[in-house]
């Protein structure tokens, strides 16, 4: 978000008050030089933006279905327009520059980055890829927080509690298999039948496995849902699971199990697993050098060399 009172200052080398109005004549000239230094002018002739293309780029993702899309990358498109200098040419180093200019805005490095894979998007559409960034902003990475095993624990009480079956169940899944949030639709009743199912992330497909008791317990809830075929975990409305109602029903057992929001979510369930399982791995590796170790030891005592 940008700053309140932060200066708006455009491609052309004007400086203006949030208000849109010119600042006084003091250091005019120093304010232009620098200015002209951080925005050179270049013989590149550069790509024209036009509202037509940009309502036509917006149009296109609507008729895909994308009108959340739609209207975020409009406002977008539209703070790029605005920063840009009055012949609204994009040139070679242009989105470079308006990176510089959003950060002297005090727009956090996550949402500039943002507005420069919309701008990098509308520039594909065009036909002028030539002039998109190259690099983009790197992200800021806030620390994850870290969900304990009691922790995990305290959540199954929760929902327990709260008679929250649904809940209970999502708690238990995300912690006990590696399964990416967008894949939640695999878990069916044929899934839970079988005992695994097979998911595809970035590409790569692989098995995941279900322990064999929460198996048994997404079958028995599925019974008493009459849900005999297909994904188990529905919205009110018949259909599968959406991130953003997955997150919010695991989220509501926070307060009554004493734990932080921001720990309540399949994210950090799943994170739990992983490093759960990582520290069993650790352990059955030492388990097996020391069993070799063993037997190397009483393999030496019946034929080994005398030293």
């Amino acid at each position: 978000m940008r700053h309140a009172g932060a200066e708006i200052r455009h491609f052309s080398g004007e400086w203006r008050e949030p208000t849109g109005q010119a600042l006084g004549t003091t250091n005019t000239k120093d304010r232009q030089d620098k200015a002209d230094t951080i925005w050179p002018v270049s013989n590149d002739p550069g790509v024209l933006i036009t509202r037509e293309d940009m309502d036509g780029y917006l149009l296109s993702l609507s008729t895909k279905g994308s009108i959340a899309a739609a209207r975020r990358y409009g406002s977008i498109l539209e703070q790029l327009y605005q920063d840009l200098p009055e012949d609204k040419f994009v040139r070679k180093g242009t989105l470079a520059q308006w990176i510089e200019l959003l950060r002297d805005k005090g727009y956090a490095a996550n949402t500039i980055n943002n507005f420069a894979i919309v701008a990098n998007r509308f520039l594909d559409y065009v036909g002028h890829r030539e002039y998109q960034l190259s690099e983009l902003p790197k992200q800021e990475k806030s620390p994850q927080p870290e969900l304990t095993r009691g922790e995990y624990l305290q959540l199954l009480q929760a929902a327990k509690t709260l008679e929250r079956e649904r809940e209970y169940l999502l708690v238990k899944l995300f912690a006990s298999c590696d399964l990416p949030v967008q894949q939640l639709k695999k878990v069916t009743v044929e899934a839970a039948k079988t005992g695994c199912l097979m998911v595809e992330s970035s590409g790569t497909r692989s098995m995941v496995h279900l322990p064999r008791c929460l198996c048994w317990e997404l079958l028995a809830y599925a019974e008493r849902q009459g849900i005999g075929i297909g994904p188990i975990f529905k919205s009110i409305r018949g259909k599968a699971m959406c991130r953003s109602g997955l997150t919010a029903s695991i989220s509501k057992l926070s307060e009554t199990a004493g734990i932080a929001s921001e720990k309540c979510n399949p994210q950090c369930l799943r994170r739990l697993y992983k490093s759960t399982r990582a520290a069993v791995e650790a352990n059955f590796a030492l388990l097996v050098e020391q069993t070799m170790d063993k037997q190397a030891e009483q393999e030496q005592l019946i034929a080994g060399w005398d030293v």
